[in-house]
């Protein structure tokens, strides 16, 4: 029985530990492979019933060529698209883009008003204080999983 219980104890704790290094790493705000890094990302919380929403971040290419972002996942929504909004005139549209160009030794803001993640066909609210878990592939460097803060609705950039 003594041994029962200590490995019991033992098998909590170390669900504890690991939960909290998930915890830890959900909240990173600094992404990067050897050429390609991501900073402040983020998406919005979203009102019940809401099924899109928007991701944003800054990428960064320290390689030697330009690189693209060719697509990007989620398990939190049915599709997540490339989008860019531009102004023609006075109206503001926004369309899919099938990648969006990182130059060498340049960056890519994705924002509100441009490029950006389009998240589709949400499967349940994104929340305040959550995050959302994204995989995003490149031609030359690969995938890349990020996890985007979820920040209240009005809120800028990643807290």
């Amino acid at each position: 029985m003594k041994q029962f219980l200590v490995k019991v104890i033992a098998s909590g704790v170390l669900g504890f530990a690991v939960l909290g290094i998930s915890m830890a790493q959900g909240v990173t705000k600094t992404v990067k492979t050897d050429a390609i890094k991501i900073e402040g990302a983020y998406t919005r919380a979203t009102a019940p019933g809401q099924q899109v929403a928007g991701g944003f971040m800054k990428i960064d290419n320290k390689g030697n060529t330009t690189d693209q972002l060719l697509s990007a996942s989620s398990p939190a929504a049915g599709e997540v698209q490339l989008h860019e909004m531009t102004m023609d005139g006075n109206v503001m549209k926004m369309r899919q883009v099938k990648d969006i160009a990182v130059p060498a030794g340049g960056s890519v803001e994705l924002k509100p008003g441009g490029y950006h993640l389009m998240f589709l066909n949400l499967k349940g609210p994104f929340a305040a204080g959550q995050t959302v878990p994204v995989k995003l592939k490149f031609a030359k460097a690969g995938e890349l999983e990020v996890k985007l803060p979820v920040n209240e609705v009005g809120a800028q950039h990643s807290h």
